[in-house]
């Protein structure tokens, strides 16, 4: 089961490959254009606001998610009442499906029914929250809906290394009179490595599959302020029948991700080597 599976994923990759150098349109051609849709490719100007706009959502969403993720662990951490509710509370929002926090989110940032709606309606008639129609604010509004569904995720992993942290090194910092930030930043981050380096992995992932969120909450608008290029490329493939240009969009994604995720995986791995040593 597992060879199949794996045979067909790599089928389907080099598939995907050799349809990237041809000319194909709506059905596959069998010619070799060399690297022509590649070179087509970047000169989109569609496709490279899609780049732009993944790289500011990506450094946003990551590093929201794991600042936010750390926070309620280190909350959670302190051994709080109802634990086991926070940690369902906290966590639930990732069980959702991205359509669903989608729709959700576009119905509380609609300027006329979410939280601008109430707040006139309660009298702040010169509240204005319109985010989600502004396209220099629309990316925000993306990362806000995932961010509230993904740091749940972050917050679990994390907590699971804080767990795993001796309760005498906390002693030993109270003796010494050291700050609990200063053991926080000097010595827990650290030792957190393999927790942090699992959950940028699942990040960046997250990232580079962008697709359900956007379209559930703005269909890549206003205009293409919240292009995407996994949404570029499902409209390519089959809103304009160009399977050639969206085989070469997803061949950049995948070596992307091989390139920003095998280092993080190779540093996990020896993080994990010397924490067994």
């Amino acid at each position: 089961m597992a060879l199949t599976a794996l045979g067909a994923y790599v089928l389907t990759i080099l598939w995907t490959a050799r349809v990237s150098v041809s000319s194909s349109r709506i059905f596959p051609a069998g010619d070799f254009v060399g690297m022509g849709q590649y070179e087509r490719l970047f000169r989109n100007a569609r496709w490279l606001l899609s780049l732009e706009n993944l790289a500011i959502y990506g450094l946003l969403f990551i590093a929201a998610c794991l600042v936010l993720g750390f926070l309620l662990a280190v909350f959670i951490d302190q051994k709080v009442m109802a634990e086991g509710t926070l940690r369902t509370v906290f966590l639930y929002p990732y069980a959702m499906s991205f359509v669903a926090t989608g729709l959700v989110w576009q119905w509380i940032l609609n300027p006329e029914l979410g939280i601008q709606g109430v707040a006139r309606r309660l009298g702040f008639e010169d509240f204005t929250f319109d985010w989600i129609v502004q396209q220099d604010k629309v990316l925000f509004t993306v990362v806000i809906a995932t961010v509230w569904q993904a740091s749940g995720l972050v917050m679990a992993l994390l907590l699971s290394g804080l767990r795993g942290i001796d309760d005498e090194l906390w002693k030993a910092a109270r003796i010494d009179g050291i700050p609990a930030w200063r053991v926080y930043a000097s010595i827990v981050l650290p030792m957190l490595w393999p927790s942090v380096s699992t959950a940028l992995i699942l990040l960046f992932v997250m990232v580079v599959k962008l697709f359900d969120a956007v379209v559930a909450m703005t269909q890549g608008g206003p205009g293409t302020a919240s292009e995407v290029p996994a949404k570029f490329i499902m409209d390519y493939l089959f809103g304009r029948a160009n399977i050639g240009l969206a085989s070469a969009a997803s061949i950049v994604l995948l070596l992307t991700v091989l390139a920003i995720v095998a280092p993080l995986y190779y540093a996990r791995g020896k993080a994990v080597q010397r924490g067994q040593q």
